[in-house]
């Protein structure tokens, strides 16, 4: 079925999979990974000043999620990590969402109001906005979505969700272009102190630094458990 379903998306977009591999050797001592079909994606744009990056420019943007959340942890990393839980439901997927919020993020970037742009995807909302505020050394200043459960609005993984940051002169040409799709304002860029619902959430730095140094902790654990 996943590969059914990437067919699907495929067409709908009109990309071609032009060519495919199978490993038959993933496990570890630990045991197999799950089985999960990737795929590598190399694109070509018409001109080098639509290239957009994930990365958060300057305190003050503003930072807007585009799409709509959901009430849910579904097979999230939070779920399965967290709380242990290592079978659930798949997160929300709606292609003809997808395809819409494709061809509106694509308008945006042409129309030069973005400063940035990172899907939602693996950790959630969260770990999204900690991977565009890393690169420069800024921070973040949200607002969760009071109608939902926070652990769902941070870190569930439904799709179809894109943050960005646009500069504060020009929110009002932005939010006149997405008229019509499903957005909400988060907060703003900080210079580098981590701030949700007003609550510290601590420094860029703090959480960059774990960040970069997670694999060698597994490393040296997976080694010590060896021995």
């Amino acid at each position: 079925r996943p590969i059914g379903g990437m067919g699907e998306a495929c067409r709908k977009f009109d990309t071609p999979v032009t060519g495919g591999n199978v490993s038959f050797y993933n496990q570890s001592p630990d045991g197999p990974v799950f089985p999960t079909p990737v795929i590598g994606m190399v694109g070509i744009l018409d001109h080098l000043k639509y290239r957009m990056t994930l990365d958060f420019k300057q305190a003050g943007d503003t930072v807007y999620l585009i799409g709509q959340s959901r009430d849910d942890i579904h097979c999230s990393t939070y779920l399965y990590k967290i709380l242990g839980e290592t079978l659930s439901p798949a997160p929300h997927f709606d292609l003809q969402e997808e395809y819409a919020l494709q061809q509106i993020v694509t308008i945006l970037i042409r129309a030069g109001v973005l400063q940035s742009a990172h899907d939602v995807s693996d950790g959630g909302l969260f770990t999204t906005l900690l991977e565009s505020a890393m690169p420069g050394d800024l921070g973040f200043s949200i607002q969760t979505d009071k109608d939902l459960r926070k652990d769902a609005f941070l870190f569930g993984e439904a799709q179809s969700r894109v943050v960005v940051s646009v500069i504060p002169g020009k929110v009002t040409e932005f939010e006149r272009l997405l008229a019509g799709m499903p957005f909400e304002k988060l907060g703003e860029v900080t210079e580098g102190n981590l701030l949700i619902d007003g609550s510290d959430w601590g420094e860029i730095s703090s959480w960059k630094r774990r960040y970069d140094t997670v694999l060698d902790h597994i490393l040296k654990e997976t080694r010590t458990d060896l021995e």
